[in-house]
């Protein structure tokens, strides 16, 4: 049996009319669920009081701190270092 061209075309146009009737559905669906539906309802977050800080200052008091010895200060170069350009090629 012979396919007739109108049959073919009648195919396409029913497999097109379909595909036209899903992607309208699909972009429907997607605009109801991103715009139209209500947000939940989100519960107000509790206050919540930190917990009190309480420093130690009897630590400064103890003889370990007291036979500490500062460091030597630090001098700075006299020559300089480094290139003064550093992005310049060698």
């Amino acid at each position: 049996m012979a396919i007739i061209i109108s049959e073919e075309k009648k195919r396409q146009n029913y497999f097109t009319i379909a595909l036209g009737i899903v992607l309208i559905l699909v972009i429907l669906i997607a605009i109801w669920r991103v715009f139209l539906n209500k947000p939940e309802k989100v519960l107000s977050p509790t206050i919540v009081k930190p917990p009190e800080i309480k420093i130690n200052f009897e630590i400064f008091k103890s003889p370990i701190l007291k036979d500490l010895q500062p460091f030597e200060e630090i001098k700075p170069t006299e020559e300089p270092v480094g290139r003064e350009n550093p992005f310049l090629p060698y």
